[in-house]
C-alpha cells in the first residue's frame, strides 16, 4: 500500500516514545516508514513540515463505529482528529454474532445504549453475516479513510445463545456460558482484538431494558475470559456502576488473572461520590503491583451532554408544553417559541421529571458553547453566571439563547469528571501510571454527545491552552494518544515512528490547532441525524502511507483496512 516514495522534511518530530522533540525527515514506502533521520535523494511526494509537528497517527480504542463501518467508507468525525486506527465493539453491545430473527433486538440495544437511532441502523446494516467471523470478512472487503479494530461484544454473543432468556438477564447455565466461551475465542481467533462487556445501568435499550449482560454471573465471565485466554490473544475491556467496588473489583481482576489477558475498565468522576475513582486507581495499581495487566480508560475532559433544537435534549425538553413542538421542524419549532404567550406558559411550568431535570438541565451547570467552544469553562460562564451578571431570570436567558444563531445554538452540560468546576480531576486521572486516554465513544450518542474530538482537544488544551493548574507536556500527549493505546489493544506495528512501523503519521500545525463548535449534520441513512465537529491545524494525515486529510479536508483516498489481532 502507499502512493510511491513519500518524504515528509524537516518537521519538528515527536515520535510516540516519550522522547524530546527533534528535526526530522520522515521516509515512507510501500506503507511502512523506511527511514527517519536525514533522509537524501528524491520522492514521489514531499510534504514540507518545517515549523509543523510530525506525530504517529493517534490510536482510539473506544468508539462505537460497528454499524456506520458497514455502510460508510468514511470514519467521521475520528478521521478528521488524527485518529488513523479505530476500535470498536466496545461496551459489549454490536451486531454480530446474530440471527436474521434477532436483528431487531440487537438495533433497540444499540439504539438505546449508543442513541443511534433505529431508523438509520435498520436503513443502513446489510446484514450480511451470521457468525463473528463472518461479519470481519464483511469489514475486510470495505475500505477506509482509517484503520479499524473490533472486539466481540457480550450482549450480542449472549442473545445468540440465549434469545430471550439474555434480554430477560436470566443466568446463563453452563452449556450457555460454554457456549458463549466458545463463540468468544472463536472471534478472537479470526481476528477480534478482545471482549467487551458492560455492567451498568445506563446501557439500556430503546424500549427501557437494561443491557442484557448488565448481571452476568461470573461463572459466565469467567469461562468466556478463559477460553479467550487459551488463545494467548486479545484484551478484555469492561464498563461498571461500580469500578471502586472492592467485591466488584476483585471479580473483575479475576478475569485479567484466570485469562492472564488484559483487561481495562472505564472510570470517571461521579457529582455523587467526586472521590470514589481514586479508590478504583489505588485498586488498580495494587493489581498491577500484583502482575495483573489492568489499566483504567479516562477521559481527558468532562464526559458532557449537549443540548440544542436540533439535537435530542434541551433545557425544556421536560416541561408539558415541550411535547406540542417537540417534533416539529426547527423552522416551525423557532416560530412557536417566538410567540410570546408560548414562551410564557412554558417558563411558568415545572419540568414532568424535577429530578432528572436537576440533573440534566441545571442552569448553574449548563454552559453555551461559542465557535471556539470552552471545555473548561469557568462558574461564571453558565447560564446561572451570567443571567446573574446581567441581572435577568436564568431560564428566561436560557430560553433566548436557544434561538440564537438561527436556532443553532447549543449548550454543554458537563456530566462526569466536572464536580468541582474544573478538570483537576482530569489531570490526576491522565497523570496515573496505568490509565490510558480513551472514551471518546466516536460514532455513538449521534444526538447529544460529540467526544470523538478526544485526540485533537488532548493535544491542544492540555499541553498548550489550558489557564491554570496541571498540563502535559506535547510528547508526553502524543505518547498517551498513539503508542501507549496502540499497545494496550496489542498493535505493536503503530503508533511510533521508527523505521519499520506502519506509515500511519499526522502533520500538525500546533500553533493553529483548534477544535470548533460542534455541527449538525443530517447525512445518516434515512437523512439520519447526528453530531460532528471540525477542526483547524491538520496539514496532513497519513493512513498507511496514504494522505487521507490535506488541510483539514478529506482527499477521497481510502488505505483504511480492517485490522485482525496480531497486528496490521
Amino acid at each position: 500500500m502507499g502512493e510511491g516514495r513519500l518524504v515528509i522534511r524537516g518537521g519538528t518530530m515527536v515520535d510516540g516514545t516519550g522522547a524530546e522533540p527533534r528535526e526530522a525527515d520522515v521516509a515512507i514506502e510501500n506503507g511502512r516508514i523506511v527511514e527517519v533521520g536525514r533522509v537524501r535523494g528524491g520522492a514521489d511526494q514531499e510534504i514540507d513540515a518545517k515549523g509543523l509537528l510530525v506525530t504517529p497517527g493517534f490510536v482510539d480504542i473506544h468508539t462505537h463505529y460497528d454499524g456506520q463501518a458497514t455502510w460508510s467508507s468514511h470514519i467521521a468525525p475520528s478521521a478528521s482528529h488524527g485518529v488513523t486506527t479505530a476500535i470498536m465493539g466496545n461496551c459489549g453491545v454490536g451486531f454480530a454474532p446474530c440471527r436474521p430473527e434477532e436483528r431487531d433486538m440487537l438495533v433497540r440495544l444499540m439504539e438505546g445504549v449508543e442513541d443511534i437511532p433505529g431508523i438509520v441502523l435498520e436503513k443502513g446494516l446489510p446484514w450480511g453475516w451470521e457468525s463473528f467471523p463472518d461479519y470481519l470478512d464483511a469489514l475486510a472487503k470495505r475500505q477506509f479513510d482509517i484503520d479499524l479494530g473490533t472486539q466481540v461484544p457480550h450482549a450480542a454473543l449472549r442473545i445468540y445463545v440465549m434469545g430471550e432468556r439474555a434480554a430477560k438477564r436470566e443466568p446463563a447455565t453452563e452449556a450457555d456460558a460454554t457456549a458463549m466461551a466458545r463463540l468468544a475465542a472463536e472471534g478472537v481467533q479470526a481476528g477480534a482484538l478482545g471482549f467487551s462487556t458492560s455492567r451498568t445501568l445506563a446501557h439500556r435499550s430503546s424500549d427501557g431494558m437494561p443491557t442484557p449482560t448488565l448481571n452476568a454471573y461470573e461463572p459466565e465471565l469467567i469461562a468466556i475470559a478463559e477460553a479467550i485466554g487459551r488463545t494467548g490473544r486479545g484484551v478484555l475491556q469492561v464498563v461498571t456502576d461500580h469500578p471502586s467496588d472492592d467485591a466488584e473489583f476483585a471479580m473483575l481482576s479475576d478475569l485479567a488473572r484466570r485469562s492472564g489477558r488484559p483487561l481495562s475498565i472505564s472510570l470517571g468522576q461521579a457529582d455523587r461520590a467526586p472521590d470514589r475513582w481514586r479508590h478504583a486507581l489505588e485498586l488498580i495499581e495494587g493489581a498491577v503491583d500484583s502482575g495483573l495487566p489492568i489499566k483504567a480508560q479516562v477521559c481527558g475532559r468532562a464526559v458532557g451532554l449537549i443540548y440544542g433544537l436540533e439535537l435530542s435534549l434541551n433545557p425544556f425538553s421536560s416541561h408539558p408544553s415541550w411535547s406540542a413542538i417537540a417534533d416539529l421542524p426547527l423552522a416551525k419549532k423557532i416560530s412557536a417559541m417566538r410567540d410570546p404567550a408560548f414562551k410564557a406558559r412554558l417558563l411558568a411550568e415545572q419540568p414532568a421529571d424535577r429530578a432528572s431535570a436537576e440533573r440534566l438541565f441545571n442552569l448553574e451547570r449548563l454552559y453555551p458553547f461559542a465557535e471556539r467552544p470552552d471545555y473548561e469553562p469557568p462558574a461564571s460562564d453558565s447560564i446561572t453566571g451570567r443571567a446573574r451578571a446581567l441581572g435577568r431570570d436564568p431560564a428566561e436567558l436560557a430560553y433566548e439563547m436557544l434561538l440564537e444563531r438561527d436556532g443553532h445554538a447549543t449548550f454543554y452540560r458537563p456530566l462526569l469528571n466536572y464536580a468541582a468546576g474544573n478538570l483537576d480531576a482530569c489531570a490526576e486521572m491522565l497523570s496515573h501510571r496505568d490509565s490510558l486516554v480513551s472514551l471518546g465513544d466516536g460514532g455513538a450518542h449521534y444526538g447529544f454527545i460529540c467526544d470523538a474530538s478526544l485526540p485533537t482537544f488532548m493535544l491542544a488544551h492540555w499541553t498548550r491552552d489550558r489557564r491554570h493548574g496541571r498540563r502535559f507536556s506535547v510528547p508526553e500527549m502524543v505518547r498517551a494518544l498513539s503508542h501507549d493505546n496502540a499497545r494496550a489493544v496489542g498493535l505493536t506495528d503503530r503508533g511510533v515512528i521508527v523505521p519499520g512501523a506502519k506509515a500511519d503519521l499526522n502533520v500538525i500545525d500546533y500553533d493553529r490547532l483548534q477544535l470548533h463548535a460542534p455541527r449538525v449534520s443530517y447525512d445518516l441513512p434515512a437523512g439520519g441525524r447526528r453530531l460532528l465537529q471540525d477542526a483547524t491545524g491538520y496539514r496532513a494525515t497519513i493512513v498507511n502511507g496514504v494522505v487521507t486529510q490535506r488541510d483539514d479536508q478529506p482527499t477521497g483516498a481510502l488505505p483504511g483496512r480492517l485490522v485482525r489481532g496480531g497486528g496490521g
